[in-house]
């Protein structure tokens, strides 16, 4: 008796509930997201899939990575609230490949599929999982290639001579020694020269090391450079 009971139940479907996005940059210019939303809903129907909430970004660039109706929805996702996720295309809802990329893998990790109407991308298939590996290694190049053109420009500024990294600042070491000796404090001597409470700390630190070896800190006019 109870083995059927475990039969009869197994065989009732599971209700997948949906998570509809859309999105349109502009409303004065005869973008409408009802085009994406009814075609999504038709999909979702033809799947016997529940629509659980429709969320529609209007008027948002994708562009950006945070908007309110897609942090919603990535909120719910995080509880568990859906079990699949259904756009119109690729780019109504991340603004690159590397921000799709980190959606899918927050899916991924949260049991929540991917559909892609326009694209036919359904991570929950074969070929939708090689899609996600592809984008994956699309993702990575993408990265390679940024860190390269960012390397690539710093050869070429020190090249032509260009001194990289944040300038140098000359700092009184002296004033600061004087407003020290007479009773001022950290904060109050940073206030006094116009410095970062750290900034003069470590000129006094300094200021010490130049007293064991004097050639190494200061520059000619007693001034240290940091």
């Amino acid at each position: 008796m109870a083995e059927r009971i475990v039969r009869q139940d197994s065989a009732v479907p599971t209700k997948v509930h949906a998570a509809i996005y859309a999105r349109v940059s502009t409303l004065n210019c005869g973008q409408d997201p009802t085009l994406q939303t009814r075609e999504l809903k038709e999909y979702c129907e033809r799947r016997g899939w529940q629509v659980f909430d429709c969320y529609v970004d209007n008027g948002y660039s994708g562009k950006k990575d945070s908007r309110p109706q897609l942090n919603r929805m990535m909120q719910d996702a995080h509880e568990r609230r859906f079990d699949v996720v259904v756009v119109w295309r690729f780019d109504r809802f991340a603004r690159s490949v590397s921000h799709l990329l980190r959606a899918l893998e927050t899916f991924n990790s949260l049991g929540v599929q991917f559909v892609s109407l326009s694209e036919q991308v359904d991570t929950s298939t074969p070929t939708g999982k090689m899609v996600f590996t592809v984008l994956g290694a699309v993702a990575e190049l993408e990265r390679n290639l940024i860190i390269e053109r960012v390397r690539a420009g710093l050869r070429h500024a020190r090249s032509k001579g260009k001194t990289l990294g944040r300038p140098k600042k000359d700092v009184d070491v002296e004033r600061i020694a004087s407003l020290r000796a007479s009773g001022h404090s950290w904060r109050t001597v940073a206030a006094m020269m116009g410095l970062s409470v750290g900034t003069v700390y470590a000129a006094a630190r300094s200021l010490h090391a130049n007293a064991l070896c004097p050639d190494l800190w200061l520059l000619p006019s007693g001034r240290l450079a940091l």
